[in-house]
This record gives structure tokens, C-alpha cells and sequence, in this order.
């Protein structure tokens, strides 16, 4: 028989895996069940009631959450010498294009969003084996693909998000860290799921929000009731 570890037995103590909480009151759950010695990320699990197989029901968007990521983002800008100095100033980690391209296609990736221009796109595409699979590929409906660079990249140091269905229907996201207040977790959490709403397909049938789940690195899902939002 497994044993219960210490940790296992004070989450089950504060909170029932069966309960649907409303969003407020999961989001203070959370708080107590963050146990990590680091500052734990927050996250946020949509299933959605959609086929995700079919082209007219994909699910895809960015939003801005009030309260930001809490962490530094790592900020690549691929752009023509005359936008460098904007990207720079916007605050941007790395700036270049053939130098950084070299660097990528040799196996670098130690960043977390990559902004890049539509006159460049040509050279970026060849990239897209090494950062399609990691989720690093500029893509104009993100956002990441423009040519205001400077302020695509304040918008993602702000804490702009970009996410997106996945196989089973299923949208992950980073909402925060388990070191915000309970209302800030909230906020970005219902800013999140609104984005989400009015995304809705038009072609889409029956329940949209089928079940909603928040957690923190290592911590056990809490269910929450759409109808809270």
C-alpha cells in the first residue's frame, strides 16, 4: 500500500478533488496548496468542445493578462539593421538575423519568444524544423511576425500570451506564479478564459467550455465552474 507523504495529506486537508470551485475560490485554494520552495508557475487547462481536427474549429489567440507572467522573458528579434535599435530600446535580450539564424540552425534556442519582420520571413522559414517543435516559430496571428517590432516586443515582456488548441482540444497556458495574490491569479485567469470565449467557432455545436482546470507546478488540478466566470 502507498504511503501518503506529509505534503499529499495537508492538500487533501484544504481542498476536495471532486468540488467544482468557482473561479475566486480557486484561485485562493491554489494559494495553500502551493508547497514548492521555488515560486511555482500557475496554469490554466480549457478543454473545449470543438474537433479540433477540422480547420474551420481551430482555436487560436493571444491576450495581454493584467498582471503579467512574473518572470523575465527571453526576447529574440530576427530584423534588418535599420529596426535593431528599436528592439534594443524595446528591451529586447538578442538582436540580429544571419549571426542569430547561424546560431539557431546549429542547435541554439535559450529563448523563450522570437519576433521577427515580414521582409525577412524568407530567411526565418528555413528555421521552422528546429523551431516548430518547440513552439518558437513567429507566426502573424500571434503577433510575432510585424513590422513594429519594438512594440511586439513590450507587448510579450508585458505578459502577453499566445495560445492555442492542442490535439485533444485541450488549450494549455502560463497564467502566473503561485507568488501572486490570490486576485491577480483571478484577473489573468478570466482574462484568459475570455479571449477563449470570444474565440468561439461559429461551426461549433453543444457545450464550448467543457471543464476548466487551475495548478501550480506540482500541485493537483483544481476544477473550475465556467459559469463563475
Amino acid at each position: 500500500m502507498a504511503r501518503v507523504s506529509k505534503n499529499r495529506k495537508a492538500v487533501l486537508a484544504k481542498y476536495n478533488p471532486d468540488k467544482v470551485y468557482t473561479l475566486d475560490e480557486a484561485s485562493k485554494v491554489l494559494k495553500d496548496l502551493s508547497f514548492t520552495k521555488f515560486d511555482s508557475s500557475v496554469d490554466l487547462d480549457i478543454r473545449l468542445g470543438i474537433d479540433p481536427k477540422k480547420s474551420d474549429q481551430m482555436v487560436r489567440g493571444v491576450v495581454s493578462l493584467p498582471h503579467g507572467l512574473g518572470k523575465v522573458v527571453r526576447v529574440l528579434v530576427l530584423c534588418s539593421p535599420d529596426k535593431a535599435q528599436e528592439a534594443k530600446d524595446a528591451g529586447a535580450e538578442h538582436v540580429g538575423l544571419d549571426d542569430y539564424i547561424q546560431k539557431i540552425e546549429a542547435g541554439w534556442t535559450d529563448i523563450d519568444v522570437i519576433i521577427t519582420m515580414p521582409t525577412v520571413m524568407a530567411k526565418v522559414g528555413r528555421l521552422g524544423k528546429v523551431l516548430g517543435p518547440r513552439g518558437l516559430m513567429p507566426n502573424p496571428k500571434s503577433g510575432t511576425v510585424t513590422l513594429e517590432v519594438g512594440k511586439a516586443v513590450k507587448d510579450v515582456k508585458a505578459g502577453k500570451v499566445d495560445f492555442k488548441i492542442d490535439k485533444q482540444g485541450i488549450i494549455h497556458a502560463s497564467i502566473g506564479k503561485a507568488s501572486f495574490s490570490a486576485d491577480k491569479i483571478k484577473d489573468n485567469a478570466a482574462e484568459l478564459i475570455n479571449a477563449v470565449v470570444k474565440l468561439k467557432p461559429a461551426s461549433s455545436k453543444g457545450t464550448y467550455l467543457r471543464s476548466i482546470a487551475i495548478s501550480s507546478t506540482m500541485s493537483p488540478g483544481i476544477k473550475v465552474d465556467s459559469s463563475s466566470i
